[in-house]
């Protein structure tokens, strides 16, 4: 049992990081600083070149300087937003079609490499500033400007070589914690493969690549167990998965989803596309490795969902249902949009993305994307849903033509 006082003592300790909040401000007003600076310096430039005193070396090294003064703009907002998103509170930015691709995954490691690179970046603005000027600049300044931006490099190249074991402890002990969630509740019927995808292999092997995906981890006794109890209708890895098929595609987020750690986040996942470009396989890769890192799943059909719910409404035990799935932190409902629900059944969808929300993951599959839900939940209830589901949410698209089609073509025109 808890200590009250050491967990009073712990959130109050905790609470100190909006203390951290000022700073934020104040780097703000530096950015402020450093636009009327641009500004300034561009003017300037502009005098300059329009009385034909500017010489060539001249123009060089104010652009540098204008290059200059946007590298430091940058690094100082990574140091906002990445350092206020890590140690202070959650940017909710979430579905924000400017979202930057790094605020979704960033901790301090990331952030640490990347202002190391930055500040590369920065240096070698300012060492090439020298070697322009280099009738002006002692070689003294050129050397100590010289050894100072490999020393650069040099912590730059060590953070990030040490940023990989580091992650790679984190996943590896994330994975060794043991199953969580209470006694075990009856599985959906797994029923027929309704994979989106039968991916064979190609004729001939295309050229290595990096591979999208982080290698699955060695399956044990326990792991294997909870895939059963999945009730997934095939087993579909996340190596598996033709990459090349659909032709838009968001390699570096399912990358990230596949470490599973948006269960622990309780954070939710949409896979948006056309029918037959991979989304079921994405899902049920999704969910083997979140029951390989540790998390019980539970996959169904949007039909088989509804079916459930149902049953649990009509005996009068729908709470009870609902409270049961909390055993599982992460539940996958397929094939949503692919029937029309009634008003009573999109009752019951809303019931479990509510009761979910910042509670535990739903991953769900669809061929509509979000704002077209109402067009299978009616226009009452899909606004709201889509909200809760969205909030704290990965949304994946994928775009192409179906691959069962495409098979099917080809072997008509063999």
């Amino acid at each position: 049992m808890r200590n009250p006082t050491t967990t009073t003592l712990g959130y109050a300790l905790f609470a100190t990081r909006w203390l951290q909040a000022p700073l934020y401000f104040g780097l703000v007003a530096a950015q402020g600083v450093y636009v009327y600076k641009f500004f300034k310096e561009l003017w300037t430039l502009i005098l300059m070149c329009v009385s034909g005193n500017a010489t060539e070396t001249y123009v060089m090294l104010a652009v540098l300087k204008l290059v200059d003064v946007v590298m430091i703009a940058n690094l100082l907002i990574m140091v906002i937003v990445g350092g206020y998103e890590t140690f202070v509170s959650r940017i909710g930015l979430q579905g924000h079609r400017d979202q930057p691709e790094w605020l979704s995954h960033v901790n301090s490691n990331v952030l640490k490499v990347k202002l190391a690179t930055a500040i590369v970046g920065i240096s070698s603005v300012h060492l090439l500033q020298m070697f322009v000027d280099v009738h002006h600049t002692s070689r003294h300044a050129l050397l100590w400007g010289t050894v100072i931006h490999m020393a650069f490099i040099l912590s730059a190249a060590i953070l990030a070589y040490m940023s990989g074991p580091m992650a790679a402890h984190g996943d590896r002990g994330h994975a060794e914690r043991p199953s969580a969630g209470a006694g075990p509740a009856t599985p959906p019927q797994a029923g027929q493969d309704h994979g989106d995808q039968r991916h064979a292999k190609p004729e001939q092997e295309a050229p290595a690549a990096t591979p999208a995906v982080p290698r699955q981890p060695a399956p044990d006794a326990d792991a294997e167990a909870r895939t059963r109890e999945a009730g997934f209708p095939a087993r579909k890895l996340l190596e598996d998965f033709d990459q090349q098929h659909p032709r838009g595609f968001d390699r570096e987020t399912v990358a990230r989803l596949g470490k599973a750690d948006f269960v622990d986040a309780r954070r939710n996942v949409v896979l948006v596309g056309p029918p037959g470009t991979g989304k079921t396989h994405l899902a049920i890769g999704l969910g083997v490795r979140a029951c390989q890192a540790g998390h019980r799943v539970l996959f169904a059909t949007a039909a088989e969902w509804a079916a459930r719910l149902s049953d649990a409404r009509a005996a009068g035990r729908l709470d009870a249902e609902l409270a049961a799935l909390d055993a599982y932190p992460l539940l996958i409902v397929d094939e949503v949009g692919y029937t029309p629900c009634d008003a009573a059944t999109a009752g019951l969808f809303f019931r479990l993305v509510a009761h979910r929300y910042e509670r535990a993951s739903l991953m769900v599959t669809s061929d509509r994307p979000l704002g077209r839900w109402d067009e299978v939940f009616g226009g009452a209830l899909a606004p709201a849903m889509v909200d809760r589901l969205a909030h704290h949410a990965e949304i994946v698209r994928l775009d192409g033509d179906s691959y069962r089609t495409r098979r099917a073509t080809s072997a008509w025109a063999d």
